[in-house]
């Protein structure tokens, strides 16, 4: 079978590589891991032609090919080994036009490669409103490889590059000229590795020469081959480096005199300066940070009210009319009182997490998002941390899971570990939903100074809540983990740009999807074993209920419809899931809870947002009108033995607590084990969020009980 032709698309961080990614493979992308590592592998189709489709990777932003981080790790090892799968059979190095000096730099890298190469310049528009100009025809000519001027936000230059592309495949390009004299810096021992090891460029093989240790390509006989070589020829491998990125700096000086014309002295300002100006002042730039988060939050409430009451009420009218025409008898309680209360619990929410996505989809693509890294590098560095840190912080409102991930991009190992163990502390969205339904309950849904909503504002009070027990665990972290590593925080900030409107929206909706397909099954599959759980019992204690109450309705058949309820709530207790919830009681009553929630919080542990399903499915179970009220009523109903109301003002902010907290969530456990390699921190991690959620927790309740 032929391999299908493939393109690697290589470039800095916020060049736009991203961008041209999407704006080439469409739908046709998918999410799997480069070999034998935890970083994300993004590939695509393109249809590059009629009868030309390649297979677009997406490698991790890199400044350069001396790698720092994990991300860069990999973007250097899919490069440099001749014989991997995943070495493509061209390179499209994305640089940003308007800081070209600096990109040009990577491209050298690239292009001594000896790999077929395509540049393709974006931020033109940019570099316009910068004063500078880019002659393409002689860069093209200076560099030796083709280069093409694009804008992938509004797919301008793709049928050009697409051209360039099919130029290089359909023909035998002409070898491609070394950019800059490495066996000068060298010497004649760079050939000696080169024929050693099988290699096809210069380049290659001095990165061969200075981590030939490290290289899984290179096999103990050429090790040993290559280290006497070295040795034979006192190799110095700092000073060699420092001088080949002289070498390619002085080379590029040239080529920008070349084909760069800059106004001078002055320099214009961009627009993106002139509000970075207002937005990253100290005392103005936190004030609007503020405003914008409360407003994010204010947003999450305000718009999603609608379409959830449509939806809460589009399933209370499901599941009247299921009770109608469905016979009473197990079946008819499995469908609606398992299923159907399951699905609904967890649906409702779904405006919420795809509001909450997009916002930060459109923070993200305007550029704000780094600019929230940078504004916060200061409160960072007083927890042990620095701004890159922010990015999985903020990501974690979303995901724990991505946003553990994304601190692969810290190069200091102490503050990324500390960043991984921190992260989940962060309000996810899988949060969200207990947060809604308990503010709902027991916070009144009023306004403060006519335009703020309470509710709005105790959200926006658990997630910085979140935020700053984040910074004091950090903080405290910092004291325990003994690595001695110092660290500089350098970030580029992209220029401000309008959102790509059709890209939130599908962000949006593939997010609603994932919500709902990937937690849905979860919870299908809970809701089953629970609604099980619930109906059925020890024969002994399930028959001794039905006895009881069967002798009750024949003495008092005026109390038909009170003692079938209190039959349900019998059976209930004596239950499967009614043993085990009064088995846990004894440890969660101090902080306000009944067994009803103990099971809850056993059945979330699978995933927070199964809260609300469990108490669908338990507050369903036994039901005789099924679907005349939703769950919140039903919560709101509820009743402890002595007839008190279960969820009281010191109840539910216990239990908001609780779930700010505590780690309720197998898959961030899971992710947090493969980052680290270890089962140490996920179980340190465990215990340390389940003890500041059980003792913070226990402190609320007899505060407000």
């Amino acid at each position: 079978m032929q391999r299908t032709y493939s393109i690697a698309l290589v470039g800095n961080p916020n060049s736009g590589k991203s961008s041209l990614f999407n704006a080439l493979t469409g739908l046709n992308q998918k999410v799997g891991n480069f070999p034998g590592v935890t970083v994300d592998k993004k590939t695509g189709i393109s249809k590059i032609t009629e009868s030309l489709s390649v297979n677009v990777i997406d490698l991790p932003g890199t400044y350069s090919l001396y790698p720092k981080s994990a991300d860069e790790q990999v973007t250097y090892s899919v490069l440099l080994h001749q014989n991997s799968a995943d070495r493509p059979d061209l390179i499209i190095v994305i640089a940003d036009a308007s800081n070209l000096k600096r990109n040009l730099l990577f491209c050298s890298q690239i292009i001594d490669l000896k790999i077929p190469v395509v540049i393709a310049l974006t931020m033109m528009d940019i570099a316009r409103e910068k004063g500078i100009t880019i002659d393409t025809t002689e860069l093209q000519r200076q560099m030796g490889v083709p280069v093409v001027a694009i804008n992938p936000r509004k797919n301008k230059g793709i049928a050009q590059l697409k051209k360039a592309i099919s130029d290089i495949k359909q023909s035998n390009p002409p070898a491609i000229p070394d950019f800059i004299d490495i066996p000068s810096i060298t010497g004649t021992w760079l050939q000696e590795i080169k024929l050693v090891c099988g290699l096809d460029s210069n380049y290659a093989a001095l990165h061969v020469a200075c981590n030939y240790n490290e290289l899984r390509y290179i096999n103990a006989a050429q090790r040993i081959q290559v280290a006497a070589i070295l040795g034979e020829a006192g190799f110095h491998k700092s000073k060699v480096q420092a001088e080949e990125i002289m070498q390619r700096y002085r080379r590029i000086d040239t080529v920008m005199q070349q084909c760069v014309v800059a106004e001078s002295p002055m320099k214009k300002m961009v627009v993106s300066e002139r509000i970075d100006k207002i937005l990253l002042h100290p005392a103005w730039g936190n004030l609007i940070l503020l405003l914008v988060l409360f407003l994010l939050f204010q947003s999450i409430f305000w718009l999603a009210q609608y379409p959830m009451d449509w939806i809460e009420h589009g399933f209370a009218t499901l599941g009247n009319w299921l009770g109608a025409i469905l016979p009473q008898g197990l079946l008819r309680d499995l469908i609606i009182n398992g299923v159907l209360a399951g699905i609904s619990g967890i649906a409702v929410f779904v405006p919420q997490i795809m509001i909450l996505f997009g916002l930060i989809t459109v923070l993200e693509d305007s550029g704000y998002m780094a600019r929230i890294s940078f504004l916060t590098d200061r409160i960072m560095r007083s927890a042990g941390l620095n701004g890159r840190s922010v990015m999985p912080l903020i990501s974690g409102m979303a995901c724990a899971v991505p946003a553990i991930m994304a601190a692969r991009t810290i190069q200091n190992r102490k503050e990324r570990l500390i960043t991984i163990m921190v992260t989940p502390l962060m309000s996810c969205s899988a949060r969200l939903p207990v947060y809604t339904i308990l503010i709902a309950l027991v916070i009144p849904d009023r306004s403060i100074l006519g335009i703020f909503n309470l509710q709005g504002l105790v959200l926006m009070g658990l997630y910085l809540l979140g935020f700053f027990m984040a910074l004091l665990v950090a903080r405290v972290m910092s004291y325990v983990i003994k690595i001695k590593e110092r660290t500089f925080f350098l970030m580029e900030l992209p220029v401000y740009r309008a959102p790509r409107w059709k890209n939130v929206g599908i962000t949006m909706i593939q997010k609603g999807k994932i919500f709902i397909t990937d937690v849905g099954k979860i919870i299908i599959v809970i809701a089953l074993i629970l609604w099980t759980l619930s109906a059925f019992g020890p024969p002994g204690r399930m028959n001794a209920v039905e006895e009881k109450y069967t002798s009750l309705l024949t003495l008092h058949p005026e109390q038909h419809t009170q003692l079938e309820r209190d039959k349900a709530s019998a059976k209930l207790e004596n239950s499967f899931a009614g043993i085990l919830g009064h088995a846990i009681e004894p440890l969660i009553r101090p902080l306000g809870y009944d067994w009803k929630i103990g099971i809850a919080l056993i059945t979330s542990f699978a995933a927070r947002e199964v809260f609300v399903g469990t108490m669908a499915t338990l507050y369903s179970v036994g039901d005789t009108e099924a679907g005349k009220e939703t769950l919140r009523e039903k919560m709101r109903d509820a009743r402890r033995e002595d007839g008190a109301p279960v969820y009281t003002l010191a109840t539910g902010l216990s239990l908001l607590i609780f779930y700010a907290f505590a780690m309720q969530c197998m898959s961030t456990l899971a992710i947090v084990k493969r980052e680290t390699r270890s089962w140490k921190y996920p179980l340190v991690q465990f215990v340390y969020m389940f003890g500041i959620a059980y003792l913070s927790s226990l402190l609320v309740y007899q505060l407000f009980k």
